[in-house]
Formats: structure tokens, sequence, C-alpha cells
């Protein structure tokens, strides 16, 4: 039974040290470092530079694939380290990082993989984690919201080769070129342009482009952002609900080594008083 508490001490030991704010800064000061040591190797520079970079590169491996490990080991359930998503894109960027450079069958995606380990600054900062988890929940509710988009940009186009064709054919030839200018219209590109052309021959177009300005720009992109914030709000409570659970374990497992030492206390006063 003694053990038990020895383990239970050692693995809270290791979270303390993963959680604290010390070695937080220091992952992401790497990661930091990481980022620029990329971004510098794109540049033409001196060989003595160069090299240095390339040693420095390789000590932010070994520091990564340490400090994943150490991770892994400050983690008291394995199977739910390797569940989680964001654990497991760490796990294989660091193991691609360690593909060897000089092998030019793979030396692309050993560069490539390198550039992904900018994105672990997602996984480390949980503000920027909590904002990732929220859009990719948000995408389902925000592919109906595309596909409704998308209904009313077929339509318009629809309408505007077969209204507009006479005025502009490389703009409105088909409903595809159409959608493609509806496009530039929707992102605001000398829109006016496109709508005064169309003017001189239909002078109630501008009704045709304020009315899908204002369906696009207005009431769509505010349906985006409202499903966005319906999520982070859910997954703001959920994280929430979590930590309060979270806690309510972690006082659980010290009460349970608590009473382990006091049951062994009580054993050895029981026993010396038989002797």
């Amino acid at each position: 039974m003694s053990p038990q508490p020895r383990t239970l001490s050692r693995f809270a030991q290791l979270r303390r040290i993963e959680s604290s704010r010390l070695f937080q800064t220091v992952v992401i000061g790497i990661i930091i470092l990481s980022a620029l040591t990329i971004g510098a190797k794109t540049y033409d520079l001196p060989p003595l530079l160069e090299s240095s970079l390339t040693v420095m590169d390789n000590a932010i491996t070994v520091f990564f694939l340490i400090e994943i490990l150490f991770r892994f080991a400050a983690c008291q359930d394995k199977k739910r380290f390797l569940m989680d998503g964001w654990n497991l894109f760490d796990t294989l960027v660091v193991i691609g990082s360690l593909v060897p450079l000089d092998n030019s069958d793979a030396v692309l995606l050993g560069r490539l993989l390198r550039v992904f380990r900018v994105l672990r600054l997602v996984s480390v900062v949980p503000e920027l984690r909590f904002l990732i988890n929220s859009l990719l929940k948000a995408i389902p509710r925000m592919g109906y919201i595309a596909l409704l988009m998308f209904i009313i940009f077929y339509i318009y186009a629809a309408m505007g080769s077969l209204f507009f064709a006479s005025v502009d054919e490389e703009l409105w030839g088909d409903v595809a070129i159409a959608m493609l200018t509806l496009f530039r219209v929707a992102t605001f590109e000398d829109w006016t342009d496109v709508m005064y052309a169309t003017m001189d021959q239909y002078p109630l177009s501008w009704v045709y482009y304020i009315t899908f300005i204002f369906l696009t720009a207005f009431v769509f992109l505010n349906m985006m952002i409202g499903a966005i914030l319906e999520v982070m709000g859910e997954e703001k409570n959920a994280r929430e609900a979590q930590t309060a659970h979270d806690e309510r374990d972690e006082i659980f497992k010290q009460l349970q080594s608590v009473q382990l030492k006091l049951d062994q206390l009580t054993e050895k006063m029981g026993d010396s008083k038989g002797d």
C-alpha cells in the first residue's frame, strides 16, 4: 500500500512543474525561437551563421522531444494523453522533426514539419487552444450558413448573367464567372466600377448590388459571428465545468492519500503497542 501515495505524489510534482508559469514561458520562448530560426533560413546567410542555425535547430528538436516525454510522464492517464488531439498533434510534429534533413527524399517533409512546429504555440497557450477548439466546433453550424450563402450567390449570379451579360461578357458571361464577380463585389474590391458599368444600361441595377451586399456583408457575416460566439460560450461553460470536476478529483485523491497515510500510521502505532 505504501508505493501508491508516493506515486500520486510524484505525478502531482510533475504536474505542478508542467503547469508552472516558468515551464510554460520557457516552452513558448523556444517555440518563438524555432519560428525565428525557420524564418532566418529563408534568407541568404553566411556559412558560419547558417551552420549555427542548423545546430540551434537540432537543439530545439531535442528540447521538444524531451518536453513531450516529460509531459507524457507527468500525465497519470497515458491513454487519455494520447487520445487528446493537441497532444497527438504535438507528438506527430516532434517525431516528424526528427527526420534528418540530409536525406534528399525527406528534406521537404522535414522542413514542412519544422514549419508546423510554430503551430505548437496554439497547443501550449490555453487561450489560443480555446479559440481554435471553438472555431472547429462551430464549423458544422457555419457550414449551413455557407450553404445558404452559396444559394444566394447562385441566384444572384444567374440573375446577373441574364441581365448584364450584354454589358460585360468578361464579368457576367456565365454563372461561374458571375459568381466570381459577385465575390469581388462581396469583398468590396472596386465593386462600384462594376455597378456603374451596368447602371449605364440599367439605371436601377444599383438595387441588385445593394441587396446583395446587404445579405452577404451584413446578414450572413453576422450570422457567422453569432454562431462562433455561441459555440465559444458553450465551450467556456464546458471548460469551467471540467475545471471544477478536475479540482474535485484532485481534492479526492489528496484525501485518499491522507487517509492511506493515517491508516499506515495507525498500523504502525498498533504494531508498536503490540511489541
